[in-house]
């Protein structure tokens, strides 16, 4: 039986390393099977009902199912971060990302390796993200001064990174900074899903301690939860998004994703639940609809995704504008007792 622990010191043993990596290499197959067998068929099936042969073809039905992942983990991150008066830093981290996207492509031009560009982003994203949890903990008043210089710091050593090779790594880094259909691989929707399927179980799993900390951070340090250690759990998780995002968004508009979905759900949830229900379908539905426009018109996925985003948001406005001046819409909307400033139930949804 191979060992999972080991004491500190010791390296890890050769039998856990092949289990990780036949584990790894599992998943990907796992995700190619899925694409071949079960969602590739019903896209062609999908593709013959509607008359839409764009359904049919393989990159196209990546892109749908990256999409749709891009649309639900974004705003259940993204949730959290809004109500929490975070939303810059997914900003923050999409700019870092960019960093460390732009390391990886130095390291390979200058040393002859063959990194993946999305595994130093990833690391350096994370890290990133717990410098700047750390950041905001101690700037106080002055956090969002600390978010933009991280911000500005990531897209200039990343810009001098590109130019330190004579902009030989420029053309490697456009699909990451404006997103790309066509650029979208088995592997990037193999990692978007194994992110949906992490992200969703942390955050089911710490629900209930996320939302005492994003509502109220002082009454949950009186109940003894660890607060640090469940904000670090959620700029994390952020960073994972944004990373795992940034394929088929790009790094200016992937923290789109994490915002505006959520700004158009605040306009007409009542609940907290509700409101990360209707972020995710607001989401999926600019998603779908972006990645269809996207291919019709020849523009930017990110762009056209990030746009009909903000028309949902517009629609909710507008319907949130109705609401106060219909006065039955205004009674079924008028504030209960326990919710938040946001016209949110802080208790989750459930009301006492």
């Amino acid at each position: 039986m191979m060992h999972t622990l080991h004491r500190l010191g010791e390296s890890i043993p050769f039998e856990d390393a092949i289990a990780s990596l036949l584990l790894t290499v599992n998943v990907f197959t796992s995700i190619e099977w899925f694409l071949d067998h079960v969602f590739g068929p019903g896209m062609d099936v999908l593709a013959d009902l509607l008359g839409t042969p764009m359904l049919g073809y393989p990159y196209m039905q990546r892109a749908y199912l990256a999409a749709v992942c891009i649309a639900l983990i974004g705003p259940v991150v993204g949730t959290f971060l809004v109500h929490r008066e975070m939303a810059m830093i997914s900003d923050t981290l999409a700019h870092t990302a960019f960093a460390g996207v732009a390391v990886g492509l130095f390291l390979n031009s200058a040393l002859s390796l063959s990194l993946s560009p999305l595994l130093t982003a990833f690391v350096v994203a994370v890290v990133t993200a717990l410098l700047v949890e750390l950041l905001v903990e101690h700037a106080g008043a002055y956090s969002d001064t600390s978010l933009a210089i991280v911000l500005t710091g990531g897209f200039a050593v990343g810009s001098i990174l590109i130019t330190a090779t004579d902009g030989g790594i420029a053309v490697g880094i456009d699909a990451y900074l404006f997103g790309s259909l066509a650029t979208v691989s088995t592997e990037n929707v193999g990692i978007l899903v194994l992110m949906s399927v992490i992200v969703g179980s942390l955050v089911t799993l710490a629900y209930r301690p996320l939302l005492y900390v994003t509502f109220d951070a002082t009454a949950a340090r009186a109940a003894r939860l660890n607060v640090r250690l469940y904000k670090r759990l959620m700029v994390v998780l952020t960073a994972l998004v944004v990373v795992s995002a940034m394929q088929i968004m790009g790094v200016i508009l992937v923290a789109a994703m994490l915002v505006v979905p959520v700004a158009a759900a605040a306009q007409v949830a009542g609940s907290f639940k509700q409101s990360i229900l209707l972020a995710v379908l607001a989401a999926e539905f600019a998603a779908i609809a972006g990645v269809t426009l996207s291919y019709v018109y020849g523009i930017a996925a990110g762009g056209s995704i990030v746009l009909a985003a903000i028309a949902v948001y517009a629609v909710a406005l507008g319907f949130q504008g109705l609401a106060h001046r219909l006065p039955t819409v205004r009674r079924l909307h008028s504030q209960r007792p326990g919710q938040t400033r946001e016209g949110l139930e802080a208790d989750g949804g459930e009301r006492e």
